[in-house]
């Protein structure tokens, strides 16, 4: 009964999961580039601060206020990094 559950499975993998495509899979997840979690926060904080000076229409000294606040309750590793891209922006 095992062996036939495996060969049933290896089936349905064969017809349905996109990794038997040969290197297609590989080749399609080569292409998608992945950004660091430090590029992905700097991203995110870019969007609030755009979001909030549009749609909140807060002050510059406010929205930077917030954002230092956010910052500064990261933990280290990413404060240093985040504080150091935010500051040149």
């Amino acid at each position: 009964m095992f062996i036939r559950y495996i060969m049933l499975a290896l089936e349905s993998r064969n017809g349905e999961d996109p990794r038997t495509i040969g290197n297609l899979f590989y080749i399609c997840c080569d292409e998608l580039q992945d950004i660091s979690l430090v590029d992905a926060l700097q991203r995110i904080f870019s969007l609030m601060e755009r979001f909030l000076q549009e749609q909140l229409q807060l002050a510059e000294a406010e929205i930077r206020k917030l954002i230092d606040y956010l910052i500064s309750n990261l933990p280290s590793f990413f404060k240093e990094r985040l504080a150091a891209c935010y500051c040149e922006s």
